[in-house]
């Protein structure tokens, strides 16, 4: 059976690699390249994968989730400059898919248990695009 949490955060970046010029980051990048930043609302979706227990009929208890999601991404995340306080977006380009696969990493070894297994990171950078990091992408 699979179980999908979604939360919601803010955050801005600039996606531009430090050793390029303006017009060779323009190009990677587009607008997003400005050195002024710009933001998005992310919505993020996870999904577990697990049986319900027995005794609860959950395969987890939904309020933990909420809690590590909120330990996890939303309280280091919303309202954050992704590339100046937030780690390793000081070193690594803050795109969608390298957030993405932060935020898997972050949360797999506290959802994964023998009871529970992360099957699912959707992280939605505005409504039309998403990236999704599934255990078989890895």
């Amino acid at each position: 059976m699979f179980v999908t949490r979604k939360v919601e955060f803010s955050a801005s970046h600039i996606c531009r690699l430090p050793d390029l010029s303006d017009a060779e980051n323009a190009t990677l990048f587009g607008p997003e390249s400005s050195p002024h930043g710009h933001g998005h609302n992310y919505v993020l979706e996870v999904t577990l994968e697990g049986e319900p227990d027995p005794v609860t009929g959950m395969v987890m208890d939904l309020k933990k989730l909420k809690d590590v999601l909120e330990e996890q991404v939303v309280g280091p995340m919303d309202h954050r400059f992704l590339n100046l306080e937030v780690k390793p977006f000081d070193r690594i380009v803050p795109t969608t898919e390298n957030i993405a696969r932060n935020i898997w990493d972050r949360l797999a070894p506290l959802l994964n248990t023998p009871a529970t297994s992360l099957a699912r990171v959707r992280l939605f950078e505005t409504p039309d695009l998403y990236v999704d990091v599934t255990r078989e992408a890895l």
